[in-house]
């Protein structure tokens, strides 16, 4: 009986060991975890100005082609209205001249 007695007592100490390891075990994944979560987290906000600066480039290319873009279609129209108003012109000058020919007669 003393024998079996010891035996667990052994088995009750030895499990009590590795629980204990265990724990130590899990307290040192958790303080590495946070460890890595907070160098992680302080190389995000260290380029934090670095993505801002790429977000505000990328902005300003797309504000240059619309620009761009706004300036080659007042262009096209621009011309557009020029070449309607040449033709116009040619239209009021004959139209002029006929009254003019018409009303000296």
């Amino acid at each position: 009986m003393d024998d079996t007695l010891k035996r667990l007592l052994d088995v009750e100490m030895r499990a009590e060991r590795l629980a204990q390891q265990a724990e130590t075990e899990q307290g040192r994944i958790v303080d590495q975890a946070m460890a890595e979560v907070h160098a992680e987290q302080a190389r995000f906000t260290a380029r934090i100005p670095e993505l801002r600066q790429g977000f505000i480039a990328k902005a300003g290319e797309r504000a240059e082609q619309s620009i761009a873009q706004l300036r080659r279609r007042y262009d096209e129209r621009h011309v557009h209205l020029r070449d309607q108003a040449e033709q116009r012109e040619t239209e009021a000058l004959e139209a002029a001249f006929q009254v003019l020919i018409d009303t000296s007669r």
